[in-house]
């Protein structure tokens, strides 16, 4: 054919469909919807984030009746600061994602060209971000509580978003793979509640068959990393160790979740 020449197009051309657009990438799809869940939650979860802010200030007051200090004040503080992101990325992350399914808005992000794994960990991402305030705030209040050292509350940086991820993950799977929407909000809750009593109450306390049951709960080892910041000598071998088991179980939770999402998404 000469060069220049018109292309010549047959009906067959005509009728065959248009290719598809390549799928987004996931990590410009993991920040678009981080950014939009991350805005819808500032303007509907704010209310209760001051709530799990004053659960968990509420709890330290009344322990402080009982609890003096030791271990046992280390773990009170430590428990109830990470409380917090139980309460935001586990219940209300399981809620979330209960009520998607519910009101078939699963839907709307099966259609989007989107990973599934950018939807769970963007949800997962903003619920864990927007407990960074709450948990400072109850750290702090719970140091000078209990007089506990403050110079160490850095570790917060590293604490918050490991147990938040690991707590959102099993959030996330919790609320996918309930099969009403009223069954998400009940185990939404009652893991909630497995992190306010094996996390905030002493472990030495505790009966055997309990402990065993506290090693499950993924929050247990960001209370454990952040409750051995506050001894006069840290140990960090023993921090970094606990911290690396909260990403493990993070990991392992989020990969949870991606497969409910995945599995949720196409029923």
């Amino acid at each position: 054919m000469p060069t220049g020449a018109p292309t010549v197009r047959t009906r067959e051309d005509e009728d065959a469909p248009a290719p598809l657009a390549p799928r987004a990438r996931l990590l410009p799809s993991l920040a678009a919807v981080y950014r939009a869940q991350l805005s819808r939650a500032r303007v509907a979860r704010i209310p209760l984030l001051f709530v799990a802010t004053f659960q968990s200030v509420g709890i330290m007051i009344l322990m402080r009746g009982v609890v003096d200090g030791g271990s046992e004040a280390r773990a009170v503080v430590a428990g109830s600061t990470v409380l917090v992101v139980a309460f935001v990325a586990l219940n209300l992350l399981a809620q979330y994602f209960g009520q998607l399914r519910a009101n078939g808005g699963l839907d709307h992000y099966a259609t989007l060209p989107v990973p599934p794994a950018a939807v769970v960990l963007g949800a997962a991402g903003a619920y864990a971000s927007f407990t960074v305030p709450g948990t400072a705030v109850t750290a702090v209040i719970g140091s000078v509580l209990f007089g506990l050292p403050l110079g160490n509350l850095w570790i917060l940086i590293a604490v918050v978003p490991l147990a938040g991820a690991a707590l959102a993950g099993l959030g996330a799977a919790l609320g996918l793979l309930a099969p009403r929407q009223e069954l998400a909000t009940l185990l939404g809750q009652l893991g909630m509640s497995a992190a306010l009593l094996l996390g905030v109450l002493p472990a030495e306390r505790m009966p055997q068959p309990i402990g065993w049951a506290r090693d499950l709960l993924p929050s247990t080892y960001g209370v454990e990393a952040l409750a051995r910041t506050f001894e006069a000598r840290p140990d960090w071998a023993a921090v970094v160790l606990y911290l690396g088991v909260c990403a493990a179980v993070g990991v392992v939770s989020l990969a949870v979740a991606t497969w409910a999402y995945r599995r949720a998404a196409v029923r």
